[in-house]
């Protein structure tokens, strides 16, 4: 049959009259900058100042005498918690542990100013440690100072991305990474994370790697070294949190102790050091006494070098914040702008990296337990803040014998949450193409390391959407019976067809990348009936396909 042009006939039901396109792009860019500039000129004084400071929307609609006290406990908990936490993730980030405090202390006044979650508790958080740890330990060795003011150089630069992110509105980048990546990434992460702790358990030391097989490797050929007393008490410190975290969920008169689980851990494992002073278990040691000094990063001939780990925590960084802080939001009725959430964090990290912080981000743990304590805005981060600067001024001398295996139960109890074989299992029934993403994430991550695993599932995910894209499903109508109305005849099989015309829908924009797959397609349904979709009789030849490109959309 001779290649003639498809014939393009309009559909028998009602449809929305389309738009006329706009002469030309230019047309179309000062249109986009007219509208732009009349937004622009609508805004008034106070929206300017909402708009540099989100602080102020909340501040301006806060009833004291209500929301004060359920503030003010709010913070205290989280403080409580945040306290012991932030130790336990500068050790793993391979950071002395004042560091941890640090950075859970200028950081969350700058978010409160900036930021536009009233319940997103910022801080250390367990996978911007490993990320940390797992690139700086590539390049310096942990003990050497440069490997501290590496850290605080990664703090700026991850800020400024976030920044110029949110500045330039380009948040919208994050959606291309699927969930799925995500949750194998993270479950992949959390295993690489509890099994780098092991070192604090067993009495000796192993290789550090973000990949299974060398921490495997290193665990099983240092086994001789094994020492019984600090497995004992990380194993009971580690059981004390799991029955607290476990307890505050499922009962909610004690949700307190979700929130107390790691502080008392960490009081009964130094109490014990303090009375019978085992030689066998190492501590934290002295903790430098005060508040972190100014100063601005220096080295800067490594920033080359962290450009690709900047980027990485980056990503998850917005991942992990931005979508816990929408569903706070969503909950607690209020709207957030994602890139305006953006600026916020990287104002909190580039004012922590003048303070001696890491990176840090929002943490699930610590903000829903924010949101269970009834948080009603950033007063219970100032408060949070001012617990965190108490502890530097007045309490870092309790903390030198705390017990390096009850700060690793800490980090152990926080990704044990991490773990989403329930994300697998559900993927697995719903949608084997999602589930295969989360294998290819979660495998990658664990045995080729997490700069490799992220690269991979962000490339796989990625080269699916470009696949779907250049692949579009393309529907096959007919008519249902007594109406007008032209349904996908998949779904609906009553429907009617006509002998010699086919109808088709293209369920998908028509551009460069997908007209040959369309073309294609269409030259399938001219030449040949497809057996699938036919009705009726059989048909030996088409005269006519139809294509549908009403502009208002139905559904299939």
């Amino acid at each position: 049959m001779p290649n003639r042009p498809i014939k393009v006939l309009p559909l028998q039901h009602p449809v929305d009259k389309p738009t006329p396109p706009s002469s030309s792009s230019s047309t179309f860019a000062f249109r986009a900058a007219a509208e732009f500039w009349e937004r622009t000129k609508r805004r008034t004084w106070i929206d300017w100042i909402e708009l540099a400071f989100p602080c102020c929307r909340w501040i301006s609609t806060y009833k004291g005498r209500e929301y004060f006290q359920i503030d003010l406990m709010a913070g205290i908990t989280v403080g409580v918690m945040l306290v012991p936490q932030a130790m336990s993730y500068a050790k793993l980030a391979g950071l002395p542990p004042i560091y941890g405090l640090y950075s859970g202390f200028v950081p969350i006044f700058v978010y409160v100013i900036f930021g536009s979650s009233r319940q997103l508790a910022i801080g250390p958080v367990a996978l911007v440690s490993l990320l940390v740890s797992n690139v700086l330990g590539k390049i310096v060795d942990s003990s050497d100072a440069l490997y501290t003011e590496l850290a605080i150089l990664l703090t700026l630069m991850v800020g400024v991305l976030e920044c110029i992110l949110g500045i330039l509105r380009l948040g919208w980048l994050i959606r291309f990474i699927s969930h799925s990546v995500i949750s194998g990434f993270t479950t992949a992460s959390a295993i690489v994370i509890g099994l780098s702790q092991a070192k604090y358990y067993l009495g000796y030391d192993i290789v550090r790697s973000s990949k299974i097989i060398p921490l495997m490797k290193s665990i099983i050929a240092g086994a001789d070294k094994f020492s019984w007393p600090p497995f004992v008490m990380g194993s009971v410190v580690l059981a004390i949190l799991l029955v607290m975290k476990h307890l505050g969920k499922t009962r909610k008169s004690l949700r307190i102790l979700r929130a107390a689980g790691p502080l008392t851990g960490v009081i009964i494992g130094t109490l014990f050091v303090k009375i019978f002073h085992p030689s066998s278990i190492s501590v934290v040691g002295e903790i430098p006494q005060g508040l972190p000094k100014f100063s601005i990063p220096k080295d800067l001939s490594y920033v080359v070098s962290l450009i690709p780990t900047a980027f990485l925590i980056t990503g998850v960084a917005i991942l992990e914040s931005v979508g816990i802080a929408k569903a706070l939001a969503a909950k607690n009725g209020y709207y957030l702008d994602s890139n305006q959430e953006l600026v916020g964090l990287g104002l909190a990290n580039i004012c922590g990296s003048f303070f001696s912080a890491y990176p840090t981000t929002g943490s699930f743990s610590r903000s829903a337990v924010n949101h269970e304590s009834g948080a009603k805005s950033g007063i219970a981060g100032i408060v949070t803040g001012i617990i965190m600067g108490c502890a530097l001024l007045f309490l870092t001398p309790l903390f030198t014998d705390i017990p390096q295996c009850g700060l690793a139960a800490i980090v152990i109890s926080a990704v044990i949450g991490l773990v989403d074989y329930d994300e697998a299992m559900f993927l697995w029934r719903v949608d084997k193409k999602d589930f295969r993403l989360w294998i290819i994430t979660f495998s990658s991550t664990l045995f080729l390391g997490i700069e490799i695993g992220v690269l991979i599932g962000v490339g796989v995910s990625l080269a699916f959407v470009i696949h779907e894209s250049a692949n579009p499903h393309i529907a096959v109508l007919g008519r249902l019976p007594g109406t007008t109305v032209y349904r996908n005849v998949q779904q609906y099989p009553e429907a009617y067809t006509y002998h010699g015309i086919v109808i088709v829908r293209i369920d998908s924009p028509i551009y460069f990348a997908n007209i040959s797959y369309i073309k294609d397609r269409l030259r399938e349904y001219e030449t040949a009936v497809d057996k699938s979709v036919r009705r009726g009789p059989e048909v030996e030849r088409i005269h006519f396909v139809i294509i549908e490109m009403a502009r208002k959309f139905y559904p299939t």
